[in-house]
């Protein structure tokens, strides 16, 4: 006796290609079906068009207020006022210190991940006025700091540890890496980071750099440079914009707390 799923197929085969009258009238119903449209008046279908937006932005908003703000602030160590984010809750996983400053965007569904068998505290820092893009990817082993105003465009990956030792036996025996080997990845302010990029472990990113979509960043990048490629490679430098006064003192604090880190 054949399976139920066969004769399905049978009869759904027999439909489809069938010369018989009735399965042809089917096939017409069914193209009809397919190629109907309701035609409503321009005034009605504009209409429906402002309700729909409207219902939609009030659900995207209701989430963001009551849902994934909140339940992304619980997992903050610290976090100012004025954090936005999308209708998305992000996934952090791990516990570490997640410090985020004022007037930062995060879009969409971002992952940050904290090592904490890499350190004792593994510590994420992100400044004022920076945003991060869709389905970025943060992985925490020492520590991330990402300057101020900072743009990070989406499926941006930046690890400070290659997750596993280079030692074949110690990967063996499921250990994590050596402390050398989780080296702490620093952005300076102004950085813009264009899509799929991948940041490698140790690397330094001068203030005002841009780095081209794609790229692979194994080593450090200069203030005010346009890399791009895999491995990253120097396209050029921008000139650099003046400086105040109070700028600079504040350049030379922050690079001074830089330097005792």
């Amino acid at each position: 006796m054949p399976k139920l799923s066969e004769t399905i197929h049978a009869l759904y085969h027999h439909l489809a290609t069938s010369d018989d009258p009735q399965a042809q009238r089917i096939r017409r119903i069914k193209r009809g079906f397919e190629n109907f449209e309701l035609r409503l008046p321009p005034a009605v279908s504009q209409a429906m068009h402002i309700g729909h937006s409207a219902s939609t932005k009030v659900v995207e908003n209701a989430r963001r207020i009551f849902i994934c703000q909140p339940i992304f602030r619980a997992y903050c160590t610290e976090c100012v006022p004025n954090l936005r984010t999308g209708d998305r809750v992000h996934f952090v996983q791990g516990r570490g210190d997640l410090i985020v400053g004022r007037d930062v965007w995060l879009d969409g569904e971002i992952t940050f991940t904290f090592a904490a068998s890499f350190s004792e505290r593994p510590t994420l820092i992100i400044g004022d006025g920076t945003g991060i893009g869709n389905r970025c990817e943060l992985t925490v082993g020492k520590r991330i700091t990402i300057g101020k105003n900072c743009i990070l465009s989406g499926y941006v990956t930046m690890f400070d540890s290659n997750g596993h030792p280079s030692d074949a036996v110690e990967r063996r025996n499921k250990k994590p890496p050596p402390a050398s080997e989780v080296r702490p990845i620093t952005l300076g302010d102004d950085v813009w980071i264009g899509k799929h990029v991948i940041v490698f472990p140790g690397v330094r990113i001068g203030d005002g750099a841009i780095i081209s979509a794609g790229t692979v960043v194994r080593r450090h990048v200069p203030p005010y440079a346009v890399v791009a490629g895999n491995p990253a490679q120097l396209m050029f430098r921008m000139k650099q914009p003046a400086r105040s006064v109070e700028e600079k003192e504040e350049i030379a604090e922050r690079m001074a707390e830089r330097a005792a880190q």
